[in-house]
Formats: C-alpha cells, sequence, structure tokens
C-alpha cells in the first residue's frame, strides 16, 4: 500500500500520509502507538475540566464550558484517528476542533475576561484562526499554532496586568504551549529517536510527538480552568475595566 508524504497536494480522502517519526512509511493502524495512545491526556483534560466546572457552581456560561470540554475530547478523538488511520479526511478530523476551539475560547476570553466588545472579540478570533490555516509549513508544520500561541500570550499579559487571577492560568498555558511546540517541530527530524533501549524491534522508531500531546492536554486544562474559575464570579470587577 503506498503511504504519501505529509504534505503531499491533491490526495483524496482515504490517500494515507506519513507525517511523524513513529509511522516511518507504515500504513498500519497501530504504526504510531504512542502518538495514537497519548491521547488519552485530552480525556483526562477533560473530565478534570468537567469536574471544576460542576464544583465551581458557576453563575452563567456553562454551556459555553461544556462545549469547550467537548471540543477538548473531540481534539483526542480526531487526533487518535489522525495517527491511526492517517488518512486525508482523519486529518481534518484532526484540525478542524482544534480551530473550533482556538475560535469559541479566544471569542469567550476576550468578551467575558477582557470586556472586549462583542463584534470586535469575534472578529479578533476569526482572524486569529484563519491566520493558523494559512500560515507557511515552517517548523514541520509548527508555525501554523504561532497566531494561537501570540493570541493565548497577549490574553494572558493583558489580564495580568489587570490583576485578574485568570490571568496567571492563562500565561502558564501560554508556557506550556510554547515548550509543546519545540517537541512538536523536533518530531520527522532530529527527534527522531531510533531503537531505544529496550525496543522489541531494532526498527522500531518513536518521536517527540506523544510529549507534544501531553503537554498540549495540560495547556487546554489550564486555558478551560482560566474560564471556569472566572464563571464562578463573573460580576466582579479588575483593575483597569476587566471583568
Amino acid at each position: 500500500m503506498m503511504i504519501h508524504p505529509c504534505r503531499t497536494s491533491d490526495l483524496r480522502a482515504w490517500d494515507q500520509v506519513s507525517c511523524y517519526c513513529e509511522r516511518a512509511l507504515d500504513p498500519g493502524f497501530w504504526a504510531e502507538p504512542l502518538n495514537a495512545l497519548t491521547n488519552i491526556a485530552f480525556l483526562v483534560a477533560a473530565v478534570m475540566a468537567y469536574a471544576d466546572l460542576r464544583a465551581g457552581r458557576a453563575k452563567g456560561g456553562t454551556g459555553a464550558a461544556v462545549f469547550l470540554i467537548l471540543l477538548t475530547m473531540a481534539i483526542g478523538a480526531g487526533s487518535f484517528l489522525f495517527h491511526t488511520l492517517a488518512t486525508k479526511w482523519a486529518m481534518l478530523a484532526d484540525t478542524i476542533p482544534i480551530a473550533l476551539f482556538t475560535f469559541v475560547y479566544l471569542m469567550l476570553a476576550l468578551r467575558r475576561l477582557v470586556a472586549v466588545n462583542g463584534i470586535v472579540a469575534f472578529l479578533i478570533a476569526a482572524t486569529v484562526t484563519a491566520a493558523g490555516q494559512v500560515m507557511p509549513p515552517w517548523f514541520n508544520g509548527s508555525f501554523a499554532y504561532a497566531p494561537a500561541l501570540a493570541a493565548t500570550l497577549a490574553v494572558g499579559l493583558v489580564l495580568a496586568g489587570r490583576e485578574h487571577p485568570a490571568g496567571r492560568w492563562i500565561l502558564s498555558a501560554g508556557g506550556v504551549f510554547a515548550v509543546s511546540l519545540v517537541f512538536r517541530t523536533l518530531d520527522g527530524g532530529s527527534g527522531c529517536l531510533l531503537h531505544p533501549p529496550g525496543a522489541p524491534d531494532p526498527a522500531f522508531i518513536i518521536g517527540t510527538h506523544p510529549i507534544w500531546h501531553i503537554l498540549n492536554a495540560v495547556m487546554l486544562y489550564l486555558l478551560l480552568r482560566a474560564l471556569i474559575d472566572a464563571l464562578a464570579v463573573p460580576n466582579r470587577r479588575f483593575r483597569s475595566g476587566g471583568s
């Protein structure tokens, strides 16, 4: 069975691609066991966030928070599909929930935490999300996440300047995000480890992409926690007009 390089153009829905060290042009379902199974981290993050939401007695906006938690689960499910099936349609199942989370979370954070006008929040969130889809494939494709990282840090800095408690959560998320992008970038290049100690097969290859999954799940949890904590005190005012 033929498997294509990761960024081959004109792929059909069921054409397979090889993007990461573990797959190494292997079309098999379990060719990326670590990349596939580390997506459990997203489910753990979603469950923890939901438990926080239930315990926090949010005063409003719980529907939006639940939607973001479900998107976190969808990110894990879509990534699992991509790292097992490795098809063009599974790649879309991986990337679409990420784009939706970026758009919805940023719009909510700008509106509810930074207190930006609703139309302005929508336009900023749409611009950041769209920018991520058209970025050149630099740094092994990780450059596509640069707009989301910049937006995360910007929101965190604004909130920290207002002494809003969500600021530290979002800045922490931005820091984790930056580190995770390093591991994502390495996978496929110098991040490939051939025959690690104890590997049963001399041809077995692992990479750094599983670390990206785990750190990304931590990042999403921190972002969700920031929003959930803010929902519990929606009317509290902070310095410089924050809410």
